[in-house]
């Protein structure tokens, strides 16, 4: 069934934009959202966000559309003092989303976690969720 899928393809320029964001030097948190545009099928930039904490990122997330995964360099304390930037993907696809809408993002979440090559993925059904206590608590299997 997955191969009947619209699998959108990512937009040159976000790519560009997010490999230079993995490899930045600042330390703050910071947040680029990403959505699909469907008349392309591309997944492309919706906004950014330097400064910004999980409560408020979750903000800025619609309750009842999926937004592509959005990628957050976080800063994180380990339980041993040390601090890492962790570049994590988190997939919003909200309860109560069209199902076309769902589908789509669902069959072209792959395709962006392998051209961006990300490693730290989870997904939250509701925007509510997205805390730093929830964020600190996924995390903490990458020790």
């Amino acid at each position: 069934m997955s191969e009947s899928l619209v699998v959108c393809d990512v937009d040159e320029e976000l790519v560009e934009k997010l490999r230079k964001f993995r490899f930045r030097k600042e330390t703050n948190n910071a947040a680029i959202i990403m959505k699909i545009d469907k008349d392309r099928q591309l997944v492309i930039l919706d906004e950014e966000h330097e400064d910004i904490s999980p409560d408020d990122l979750k903000d800025e997330l619609p309750e009842r559309q999926p937004r592509y995964p959005l990628i957050f360099d976080y800063k994180y304390q380990h339980d041993d003092g040390r601090v890492s930037y962790p570049l994590c993907f988190i997939f919003s696809s909200p309860v109560g989303c069209r199902p076309e809408q769902q589908m789509m993002y669902a069959g072209s979440k792959n395709k962006l976690v392998q051209t961006v090559e990300l490693t730290k993925v989870f997904e939250i059904r509701n925007t509510e969720d997205l805390t730093e206590e929830w964020l600190r608590e996924k995390l903490g299997f990458f020790r």
